[in-house]
């Protein structure tokens, strides 16, 4: 039979209450730390990717025109730099369009269609990636011939 002297109970109850403790304050810092982890990744992705202005286009006769572009989206040239999009690489049909950006088909939000006259004359999008998958902020379509 063991017996305890009566310090040894107490004793224990505080080894046991420095254990729960413990392991809930390591649960708490975890969850923290998540937390900022998850705040930082947020915080990144809310900061938009800056499009490239290094001035070879800043005596275009369309460098106004291309600013003025925007889709329900927004400003196509303010977050993002536009793409040339070849024939085989994008298609209609029956009023939607699909592109192909980095070897994924993409359909281009009906918001983000741009319904003026293409003064530039090719296909063009405007994209960004959500989740690592590209998507289309802006897309104008070409004369298609």
């Amino acid at each position: 039979m063991i017996t305890m002297s009566f310090g040894e109970p107490a004793l224990i109850g505080r080894v046991l209450a420095r254990t729960y403790f413990s392991e809930s304050q390591r649960k708490r810092e975890m969850f923290g730390r998540s937390r900022a982890v998850l705040l930082l990744v947020l915080m990144a992705l809310a900061i938009p990717a800056l499009g490239r202005d290094d001035g070879r286009y800043a005596n275009s006769p369309l460098k106004s025109w291309f600013e003025s572009l925007q889709s329900e989206f927004g400003q196509c040239c303010t977050n993002a730099d536009g793409y040339i999009v070849s024939e085989p690489d994008w298609e209609s049909d029956r009023g939607r369009y699909r592109v192909r950006i980095d070897g994924e088909w993409v359909v281009v939000p009906d918001g983000a269609v741009i319904t003026q006259p293409n003064r530039a004359g090719r296909t063009m999008v405007w994209k960004h990636y959500i989740d690592g998958h590209p998507r289309v902020r802006c897309f104008i379509p070409g004369s298609m011939t």
